[in-house]
């Protein structure tokens, strides 16, 4: 029986959370040990969460784990922390982040949002914003970018990063991390309305929405792919959020997009950019930022150079945002001055352009139309009314 003084006693999750705690600030030391410790405990808390092949998760140790989660503060720490982790301890601290932030106790509303969640919403808004700066190194790109995109469904989620600048509650770029915050992003609640404050007031474009433009140029491959991916989100999942923010930060927003994204040195980076441009633009939730962006001649003459790319995708793609401004009935004197000046050029373009894509009927009938509006443009550009 002797054996039976020498088991230690399982740690419960409670337990595990504070241990986390605690180790977190040490790995910067001399100590191999503690990262060591640390790895094992991480694996131990993924283990509570989720189960085992053998075992399911305890509803009790997993709902006692992420109020201890919450209590010690530790999605900040561990946000701020995880690219100094080993690589499978990342995975597990991602694995961490899904299931604390999506549990909701047997006892919760099925409307409710996850304890968690909401805590980081109205407390500590900074997780958010740490997850995002994730993307800052390539070791935590990856598994912050995952734990990111499966957040950024909720619009409350998408709103803090969208309005997000610096120094304000939530930007969390040198808040502590050691207690409950001073607060969320005003007047943002669980249920993601009402909507903040400045709703209409232009961003500075120092907030860490921005930094995705740094991020998709100018990271590794890997690192730009998945950033864009997080992108894409953001500017497609809440449509209404989305159309006013693009609205009122137009000019701004797309002086980087056309810029940084759409001339691109990337291949991968330009024909996305000009793929997603389209979307945006096509979106009826969008059509106001739609109308602004073919009214102005400098975007047109930005598509036609991308008609003439030596890449036919590039081309492809570019003709999809092109189309807009031809199809457009409204069209500004800008872009009307610039269709009829070029109007013979276009003509002989248009007629042979793409030509070998013979089995798109849709292409085809698209680029036949766009003929007939530019043949129908007044003769001169003095007839402009």
């Amino acid at each position: 029986m002797a054996f039976l003084f020498g088991r230690s006693k399982q740690k419960s999750g409670a337990d595990l959370a504070k241990i986390a705690k605690d180790l977190i600030p040490k790995i910067d030391g001399p100590t191999p040990q503690k990262i060591d410790d640390l790895v094992k405990t991480l694996a131990q808390m993924k283990v509570v969460l989720q189960g085992t092949q053998e075992t399911e998760s305890s509803p009790e140790q997993v709902s006692q784990l992420v109020q201890t989660v919450i209590n010690e503060d530790l999605l900040l720490t561990l946000a701020r922390s995880i690219h100094k982790l080993p690589f499978e301890s990342r995975k597990d601290t991602q694995v961490i982040f899904s299931y604390v932030l999506r549990f909701k106790p047997s006892s919760s509303a099925d409307a409710s949002d996850p304890v968690a969640l909401s805590f980081v919403v109205n407390h500590r808004p900074e997780v958010v914003t740490a997850i995002c700066r994730g993307y800052d190194r390539k070791e935590s790109a990856l598994p912050c970018g995952s734990v990111l995109r499966e957040i950024l469904k909720h619009e409350v989620i998408t709103a803090i990063v969208l309005y997000n600048e610096p120094g304000a509650v939530g930007d969390g770029a040198n808040a502590p991390a050691g207690g409950a915050g001073a607060g969320a992003v005003a007047g943002i609640g669980t249920a993601g309305m009402p909507m903040p404050p400045n709703l209409n007031t232009p961003q500075t474009g120092e907030g860490v929405f921005w930094r995705f433009f740094d991020w998709i140029e100018k990271g590794t491959f890997e690192v730009s792919a998945d950033a864009f991916t997080t992108f894409r989100d953001i500017l497609t999942k809440h449509k209404t959020l989305l159309a006013n923010y693009l609205y009122v930060n137009f000019d701004l927003f797309f002086s980087k997009y056309n810029s940084i994204l759409v001339q691109s040195e990337s291949y991968v980076t330009k024909r996305q950019s000009i793929k997603l441009l389209g979307e945006i633009l096509l979106d009826r939730a969008n059509y106001e930022v739609m109308m602004a962006y073919v009214d102005r001649g400098a975007n047109l003459k930005l598509c036609m150079n991308l008609l003439k790319d030596e890449r036919k995708m590039v081309q492809y793609e570019g003709f999809h945002v092109f189309k807009i401004f031809v199809a457009n009935p409204h069209k500004s004197k800008e872009v009307q001055r610039i269709l009829i000046n070029n109007r013979d050029k276009l003509t002989r373009f248009l007629q042979h352009f793409l030509d070998d894509r013979t089995d798109d009927d849709q292409f085809i009938d698209e680029k036949d139309f766009l003929l007939r509006q530019i043949a129908a443009m007044p003769d001169n550009v003095n007839a402009i009314s």
